[in-house]
């Protein structure tokens, strides 16, 4: 077994045990406290919405010119500038940041402000292993980072919340065992680096100088900075945390984690795809590109729909195991609807953003990835204003700024590619998956929920495999066999 087939399944390994404990822990565990659960999704996303402007692209930097520098026997020397730079732009940050309140006094009232000897140290280790996480990636080596960038998050806040709830431990030993657990992967990132090639600190500025090499390497950091403003999720959990409160935070980030399960099958995608994009466009193939595209753009929008459907009908008899009943998500269950059709959406456009991102219009999607952060940060704050959905009105805003999103990628590549991931199967899909949604609903319930939660799904699942047989949409039976399976276990 080749070293990337390996590195390739112990990925997927340990982001599908990442993503099962996230998800397990979001529906049984986290709904005992929202609010205290809500601080802890606010800490993350707000440290990780501002790591990009002490990072500035660097990261990216750092794969972009590791062969050049490594060829010069300069690696060392790029690794040690990277992480000098950091501390840098994070003097220069924090400065700004205890400057703002004597130009802006209400800065002393967020969330962000009162709890900033958290944050703040919180965002420089994540700069650091930022470029850690990068500069590894040049050695093969992927698992080893998913480990510390997938899981310890995961067990920091459930640690954390385990310790606060079950333990009954105050919120500062809760809130030190959650910045332990990163500062745990800063230094995990270290002594890994340094095993795979020992660190040895050079400051030099002679080789970046040379041929104005400093110039080149800024320019692709600045880009990279620029195309780090989409996450639209870490920019909702701020916002809400700020102007909602933290228990409506907490029950996003529960709601946010079931949406999630319908992207299950886009994990992967953009690494298996990846290679077969770049050489369709390096050969002008544009044919190929385009069924590629639609075939793939199906199969997400479909394996999605199906997971939507058995969502929509399962969610109402789920939040009865949930602890306190999960009263106050089923609340918010047209939260699931609205931002779960977003969802079914982006699946439908595939790896839309890729095909830009790996051609020579790759500036292009930093245009439209600012675009999202800007209609994001306008619509939630509209809604927030102006309206009383709440979390509702989160969800609106989430669906219209990633629909916007994805149809202007759509537009573009059609207009310079012609390639499309729209087909008409996609309306056959949404049909079968509408009439099997409403048949679930209207048909009897039981008295007990566990056999709702069963058999509701189970009929979506059922009328669907019909509605396909007829229609022959999509090849079930070559993924419902034997040899499929086995397949998937070989590495050659």
């Amino acid at each position: 077994m080749s070293v990337v087939a390996r590195q390739g399944f112990k990925y997927s390994i340990i982001g599908y045990i990442g993503f099962l404990l996230g998800t397990v822990s979001a529906i049984f565990i986290f709904p005992n406290d929202f609010e205290f659960y809500g601080k802890l999704r606010y800490i993350l996303p707000t440290a990780e919405m501002l790591v990009p402007f002490v990072v500035l692209g660097i990261s990216y930097s750092n794969v972009k010119f590791f062969h050049t520098v490594d060829k010069d026997g300069k690696k060392q020397n790029m690794l040690s500038l990277s992480l000098l730079a950091i501390l840098v732009n994070f003097v220069v940050f924090t400065l700004i940041f205890f400057i703002i309140p004597f130009f802006y006094p209400k800065f002393k009232q967020l969330e962000a402000w009162k709890i900033k000897e958290l944050i703040l140290p919180l965002i420089l280790i994540l700069s650091f292993c930022a470029v850690f996480n990068k500069y590894t990636s040049n050695y093969k080596r992927i698992v080893v980072s998913n480990i510390f960038d997938n899981l310890f998050p995961k067990i920091a806040n459930l640690g954390a919340f385990c310790l606060f709830f079950y333990f009954v431990s105050s919120q500062k030993i809760a809130f030190a065992f959650f910045f332990g657990m990163f500062s745990l992967m800063l230094f995990g990132y270290i002594y890994y680096t340094n095993k795979l090639e020992k660190i040895q600190l050079d400051f030099s500025t002679d080789y970046f100088k040379k041929e104005g090499f400093w110039k080149e390497f800024f320019n692709y950091s600045f880009f990279g900075f620029l195309g780090t403003f989409g996450n639209y999720l870490a920019i909702n959990s701020f916002m809400i945390g700020e102007f909602m409160g933290m228990e409506e935070n907490g029950i996003y980030a529960v709601l946010y984690a079931l949406i999630s399960l319908i992207s299950i099958p886009q994990l992967g995608l953009f690494n298996i795809s990846a290679p077969i994009i770049s050489k369709t466009l390096a050969d002008g193939d544009m044919e190929e590109l385009d069924r590629f595209h639609k075939k793939t753009s199906l199969t997400l929008y479909f394996l999605g729909a199906v997971l939507f459907s058995c969502i929509m009908v399962g969610f109402p008899y789920l939040t009865q195991f949930m602890p306190k009943n999960g009263v106050m998500l089923r609340e918010y269950e047209p939260v699931i609807w609205i931002w779960g059709s977003a969802v079914l959406v982006d699946l439908a456009t595939g790896f839309n953003g890729n095909i830009i991102s790996l051609s020579k219009y790759y500036r292009f999607n930093i245009l439209v990835m600012l675009l999202l952060a800007g209609l994001t940060i306008g619509l939630n704050y509209y809604f927030i204003k102006n309206t009383e959905l709440k979390l509702v009105g989160i969800a609106l805003s989430t669906a219209i700024s990633l629909t916007t999103y994805n149809v202007i990628k759509i537009i573009f590549n059609y207009i310079v590619f012609r390639v499309s991931p729209l087909t008409i199967e996609m309306i056959f899909v949404s049909i079968i998956c509408t009439l099997a949604i409403t048949v679930a609903i209207v048909l009897p319930n039981f008295n007990n929920n566990f056999i709702n939660l069963i058999y509701k799904p189970a009929v979506v699942l059922a009328l669907i495999y019909i509605g396909n047989y007829f229609t022959k949409i999509f090849p079930i039976e070559d993924y419902l066999n034997v040899r499929f399976i086995k397949s998937i276990l070989k590495f050659k």
